[in-house]
């Protein structure tokens, strides 16, 4: 059988990578770019590098999708989250490849952090439904009235993600934060950024509205003094942060009172780990509406 072969010498077409927000891809309006190298230090793509335009941006669309995610039902919502696990179990040999070509993970590690990350997806698709009903409560007052508290998302969050495992560690932060209905910003500044870029497409296929996950590539240090100081961001979630970090977010979100939840960068295999997933991650981005309602004589 012959071999079918084209009459002209091919040019490989190599992808553009760009940041996600409001449901698709621009460029940064900086023009700016950052070289990721892979760990044999050889060139990988250029990625871009996010200004404060761009992170003003994304909170915008965040807030403009907020409402509409959280007022679908908790069972959509986690039809969502699973569905976002479906796609990337379709695509789970092009995330191993990438761990081991760019992050320098071997084949066995590869592999167990691609399916953690999807476990974890499917993980907490299971909680919409249910952790309203975990930390919910009917409360018992001194009077005749019923007495709830519920929980209901805080709104727009930004989530610094860790460097260490830059898919399951970017997943285990932004599936908690989207549970209740919130939206999010992650910044991703790790090892292998094309990660979070390709985890990007699988979003965009799972029917989760445009605007709900936003993700900024780029520097953090340069990222953090904004994202303190936005006046629309409700919560901050920073993993790994440094003192210095720390000290600008606490300074700069004084002036709003915005939540902040600090947590440390685990590692790949801590990542792994049974405590790096819980319905307690959820609750620092919700907030609980108490009603009182007369009861009837």
């Amino acid at each position: 059988m012959a071999t079918a072969e084209l009459p002209y010498e091919r040019l490989p077409v190599y992808k553009t990578r760009k940041l996600y927000i409001d449901g698709g891809f621009p460029r940064t309006e900086s023009g700016r770019y950052i070289t990721v190298t892979d760990h044999r230090d050889e060139f990988v793509a250029n990625i871009c590098r996010a200004s404060r335009k761009d992170f003003r941006d994304a909170v915008v669309a965040a807030r403009e999708a907020q409402d509409g995610w959280s007022l679908r039902s908790a069972f959509n919502r986690g039809q969502i989250l699973y569905r976002m696990g479906e796609m990337l179990e379709s695509r789970r040999q092009a995330f191993v490849d990438t761990l081991v070509g760019t992050a320098g993970y071997d084949q066995d590690a590869a592999m167990a952090e691609v399916d953690a990350a999807i476990d974890r997806l499917v993980w907490y698709a299971g909680w919409t439904d249910k952790f309203a009903q975990v930390f919910g409560t009917v409360n018992p007052v001194a009077s005749s009235h019923f007495d709830f508290s519920v929980p209901e998302p805080t709104g727009v969050v930004a989530a610094f993600c860790p460097k260490n495992a830059p898919l399951l560690g970017l997943i285990s932060c932004m599936a908690p934060i989207l549970v209740p209905g919130n939206a999010v910003i992650l910044i991703v500044d790790n090892e292998a950024p094309t990660l979070a870029l390709d985890l990007a497409e699988v979003l965009d296929t799972s029917d989760l509205p445009g605007g709900v996950v936003n993700i900024l590539t780029g520097h953090r240090s340069e990222l953090r003094e904004h994202v303190g100081g936005h006046r629309d961001v409700n919560a901050i979630l920073s993993v790994g942060a440094s003192t210095e970090e720390r000290t600008i977010l606490e300074r700069e979100g004084a002036e709003s009172v915005t939540r902040l939840e600090f947590r440390p960068d685990r590692g790949a295999a801590g990542w792994r780990s049974d405590d790096s997933q819980s319905p307690y991650w959820i609750t620092p981005f919700v907030e609980f509406k108490t009603t009182w309602h007369p009861v009837g004589r």
